[in-house]
């Protein structure tokens, strides 16, 4: 069982599942540490960067989160979760014309309803909604 879980602590995909628990339960800073040994054993692990991000976000760390966020989606610039994220991150920051813009990536890619409410939001954030 041992040999298993070590096994395991060099998977990504384990550590970035283990990292999302990690974000549900708070420890965020445990998470982190988490995705950042995920990333280490494969660079270009997006979906651990994008979650990393997350967490980061968590601990009210914007600026790193949107770094993570950022190479999330330069690794593959199709990932919709990511520009997402990004898009929520950069509308916390009030920065709601970026936010927009990775909204629109994000709905370009994957047409979520959660998406197209978001914009709206921004929208209405810049008095640009009209009925």
């Amino acid at each position: 069982m041992h040999q298993h879980l070590d096994h395991n602590l060099d998977n990504p995909e384990f550590l970035d599942g283990q990292g999302c628990a990690l974000c549900e339960t708070g420890q965020f800073a445990e998470a982190v540490k988490t995705f950042d040994r995920a990333i280490t054993l494969d660079p270009t692990y997006c979906k651990a960067w994008n979650n990393r991000g997350n967490a980061l976000g968590g601990m009210q760390r914007s600026a790193e989160a949107l770094a993570s966020y950022d190479r999330a989606v330069a690794l593959n610039p199709e990932y919709h979760q990511a520009w997402f994220n990004r898009g929520l991150l950069l509308a916390e920051m009030m920065a709601y014309g970026n936010a927009l813009e990775s909204y629109e990536r994000a709905i370009a890619l994957h047409p979520d309803p959660r998406y197209f409410h978001a914009r709206e939001d921004i929208w209405l954030k810049r008095k640009l909604y009209t009925v």
